[in-house]
Order: structure tokens, then C-alpha cells, then sequence
């Protein structure tokens, strides 16, 4: 199964995963800041970022924003069932929800549900808008279930451990 190759993580020595730990805590580390907290020169440091970067384990980088801080401070989780589960559908429900801005993320799932969605919207009336000229709008959508998160218990990004 070509498609859903997943490297081999026992490719990666210790050094790596340092590189990878240090940079997801502080993506804004100097090459010579990273060199010297994995113990190594800048030169072989600044190769191995660069093969973790063309394997694709590192897949970019970015500054992780406070949403209630620019004003989305509202999380609702969205289940989403289609009418049928049949490519053109699914298709159609993914090119429709990569065009909405308050879909921050989109999850294929198993189960009951089709996709589970996380809007990030400034409060409920931006949500009934989104449900009501959006999501309901999209032709494939047979269902939808909404969940108001009370509070994040956790947060985290990917182990490099």
C-alpha cells in the first residue's frame, strides 16, 4: 500500500528528535541557538533540518495564535454526516469546507459520523450564521450534530519522544 507509506520513525536518532523538540517548542530558533541546544556545529545541524524538512516530517512552519485573542474565543465541534459515502460527496463536503475560514480543522472520521469539524467564530450568533448560510447549504450534508466544548483540558502538538 504505496499511498499510506509512513516512514519508519526508528530512522530517527536521538539528534533528530532533539532538532524536532527544539524547534516544536521555538520555531523561531537561530541556527546557531538550535546548533548549540542539540550539541552540534551549524553545519551538520543545518543538514539534518533540512533532510527532516525534504521527508516531510517537518511540514512547515508557523506561530501558533491565541484564537480568543483576536477575537474567536468560541469552539463548537461539529459532527457532519453526507447523504452518501461515495467520492464525488466527499469531494464535494471537502472543496466546500476548505472555503470557510471558520473551519479550522476538518477530520475524515469512522464511525457514525462523516467529519469532524472545529469553527472558531466569535460567538454564537457567528456559529448560527456559519450552520445556517453555510453548512446546511452544502448539498451532500444529510446531518449535523453541534458540541460546545466547556474548557481544554489538554493541548499539545506531535511527540518527537
Amino acid at each position: 500500500m504505496r499511498g499510506l507509506f509512513v516512514e519508519d520513525s526508528t530512522n530517527f536518532d536521538q539528534i533528530d528528535r532533539a532538532i524536532l523538540r527544539a524547534i516544536q517548542s521555538d520555531g523561531r530558533l537561530t541556527l546557531q541557538e538550535l546548533s548549540e541546544r542539540v550539541g552540534l556545529s551549524p553545519s551538520p545541524c543545518s543538514r539534518r533540518v533540512r533532510r527532516l524538512d525534504e521527508r516531510g516530517v517537518i511540514r512547515g512552519y508557523c506561530a501558533l495564535i491565541d484564537e480568543a485573542r483576536i477575537g474567536y474565543p468560541v469552539s463548537v465541534f461539529v459532527s457532519v454526516k453526507l447523504d452518501r459515502q461515495v467520492n464525488d460527496a466527499l469531494e464535494a463536503f471537502e472543496a466546500a469546507v476548505s472555503d470557510c475560514p471558520e473551519v479550522v480543522d476538518c477530520w475524515l472520521m469512522t464511525g457514525n459520523r462523516d467529519y469532524l469539524l472545529r469553527v472558531a467564530v466569535s460567538g454564537l450568533d457567528e456559529f448560527e450564521a456559519f450552520l445556517t448560510n453555510r453548512l446546511t447549504r452544502i448539498p451532500v450534508v444529510a446531518s449535523i450534530e453541534s458540541s460546545l466544548p466547556l474548557r481544554r483540558v489538554k493541548a499539545g502538538i506531535a511527540r518527537t519522544i
